[in-house]
């Protein structure tokens, strides 16, 4: 995928189908942050994307968003197998609520998208975790980045929120398996691993 600028630390990894379509969507300004104090010094820096209270907002709504959405899994090592070793934590441990026999990935990152083209404030934030291979991606699966900060040009689709994930039966090794690992669908890469 061919960037505008050369100061996008953000790219995105895989193709989405609109892009496979040739079909145009919105493009938002985004930004990834690592955490919320990254975010606070480059709203406070005039970047112009963010103020310090869009910040407290959209970091708060993709926490949220990682409590009511983040994937589950029915033991650890699946987990980890997704998104990597010590990437991981109980239900429990990561959203402060659940049994504990279910694990979810552990939030890396914050994607914040601005969907009023220069006029301030966000429209919506996603969390990111880390995958297996050392990237990152939403919470839906449905996007890879390359990395957890910097600025680019998304789709607004990108900031949809995903289907819950709360009181859904966890993902076990088979169903990671038939889907082609974390956030793919069944047939589009079965076996690959993901």
């Amino acid at each position: 995928m061919r960037t505008r600028s050369r100061t996008v630390a953000l790219s995105i990894v895989g193709a989405t189908a609109f892009t496979l379509a040739g079909c145009r969507e919105e493009q938002v300004d985004a930004q990834a942050f690592p955490d919320l104090q990254s975010c606070k010094e480059a709203a406070a820096g005039g970047d112009g994307l963010l103020t310090v209270a869009d910040c407290e907002a959209a970091i708060a709504e993709a926490e949220q968003l990682h409590v009511e959405t983040a994937p589950r899994y029915d033991s650890l090592q699946v987990c980890e197998e997704q998104h990597g070793e010590g990437a991981c934590g109980s239900e429990e441990q990561v959203a402060s609520s659940g049994s504990g026999s279910i694990f979810m990935p552990l939030l890396t990152g914050y994607l914040i998208g601005n969907m009023l083209s220069g006029r301030g404030g966000y429209a919506r934030s996603q969390p990111m975790y880390r995958t297996s291979d050392g990237k990152f991606t939403n919470a839906a699966g449905s996007n890879v980045y390359s990395g957890n900060s910097g600025k680019a040009k998304l789709g607004a689709n990108q900031f949809t929120k995903p289907p819950t994930t709360v009181g859904k039966p966890p993902m076990t090794k088979a169903m990671a398996a038939s889907r082609g690992g974390f956030g793919k669908s069944g047939g589009v890469r079965a076996g690959s691993g993901g």
